[in-house]
């Protein structure tokens, strides 16, 4: 599962050809022992993270949202992406 972006302790990742169980356009989180799988539009679609970690993540799509659609796009085609600036 290859890295999108890393910052505040999260790990953000995409899946290659991982088009068929959310059926839309999300991210998987790792922060701690938690795990969750985000939409890019910021609907949490499963698992769980800290309420202030997913809104740190759902401003982080909201600035980074073009990039994040080119890097799924890619990721469901099995196409390498660029990895996304982090927060500072």
């Amino acid at each position: 599962m290859p890295e999108l972006s890393r910052f505040q302790g999260m790990i953000i990742k995409l899946i290659f050809l991982d088009n068929e169980k959310h059926h839309k356009p999300h991210v998987h989180v790792y922060y701690g022992e938690y795990e969750a799988s985000v939409g890019i539009d910021g609907e949490l679609l499963s698992g769980s993270i800290p309420v202030k970690k997913l809104k740190l993540l759902q401003a982080w799509m909201i600035l980074h949202e073009e990039e994040l659609y080119n890097a799924w796009n890619n990721a469901v085609q099995g196409i390498p992406f660029d990895n996304i600036k982090p927060l500072e």
